[in-house]
């Protein structure tokens, strides 16, 4: 089976194309994302040509099926037009919807990607999360989890995210125990992203990240972005914001009434023939 590996800010993928991945089942997902007995990622994305760009399937290390990455999709834009099979503009197509993205080469391996995520959803049953009644937006509201009372800005952009905000960067005390909490909390019936906000200035944010499915990321496309629309709903940044994360830094525009576009660097590290059999 031929693959290669990408990454956008250390947020790491193995992509393959659909007629390569056979039935890629959870147990195939799971063996290729191992660090130890596999190849080691955060991801798997199945992809296919179309006519006006690529078809993707994100298959996260734990084996579940998510709706997009927007590292992942930067990262098989950048694969896609480094090998010369779309152009530099084209569509990525996601469970999540259709996303455009411009694709600009940086060096032989290194693309810069612009990416439009769409318009982030807001209200809590589209979320989704458990809250009676329904509300038109999810800000600072109260959970237990972890044995302490944090308040959760909650957003999707095809995927659910939650948004804790903090004085200072969280420490790797705090994400990896409250991380795992929020993400599987019964809050969230589709399980949950978790950021990790603070707030540098109205243009910038530091931010890390839990991802549900695969744990801590050094960087989340969709978590960037979710965290910034999370602080414009909190009133505590502007629209256009310089997003930190521990991988490199992302740019994040939410014009009023626009959707989301975000740019970022993504960069092809190999690829490879997988010769071992993806059983258990």
């Amino acid at each position: 089976m031929r693959f290669a590996k990408a990454h956008a800010l250390g947020n790491s993928f193995l992509l393959v194309e659909r007629r390569e991945a056979g039935e890629a089942s959870a147990a195939w997902a799971r063996r290729l994302c191992d660090r130890n007995i596999g190849i080691g990622a955060d991801g798997v994305v199945v992809f296919a040509i179309e006519a006006d760009g690529a078809a993707m399937r994100l298959i996260n290390a734990d084996g579940e099926d998510a709706e997009i990455s927007g590292n992942g999709v930067r990262c098989l834009a950048s694969y896609l037009v480094e090998r010369g099979r779309l152009p530099a503009r084209h569509v990525v197509r996601t469970a999540a919807g259709a996303r455009a993205v411009e694709v600009t080469p940086r060096t032989a391996s290194r693309f810069q990607v612009s990416v439009d995520l769409g318009a982030p959803v807001l209200a809590s049953r589209d979320i989704p999360v458990m809250l009676q009644p329904p509300r038109e937006a999810v800000v600072d509201h109260p959970l237990q989890a972890a044995g302490r009372v944090v308040k959760v800005t909650a957003t999707s952009l095809g995927n659910p995210h939650c948004a804790v905000f903090g004085d200072a960067p969280a420490d790797d005390a705090l994400v990896l125990s409250l991380g795992p909490a929020l993400e599987t909390h019964p809050f969230f019936p589709r399980r949950t992203n978790v950021e990790f906000v603070s707030v540098t200035s109205r243009d910038e944010l530091r931010v890390r990240f839990w991802e549900r499915g695969v744990g801590y990321t050094r960087a989340s496309g969709t978590g960037a972005a979710s965290a910034a629309v999370a602080a414009v709903l909190r009133g505590c940044a502007d629209r256009h914001l310089r997003v930190v994360c521990d991988g490199g830094v992302l740019d994040v525009k939410w014009p009023e009434g626009g959707t989301v576009r975000q740019e970022g660097e993504a960069e092809i590290l190999f690829e490879g023939d997988w010769l071992a059999s993806c059983g258990k």
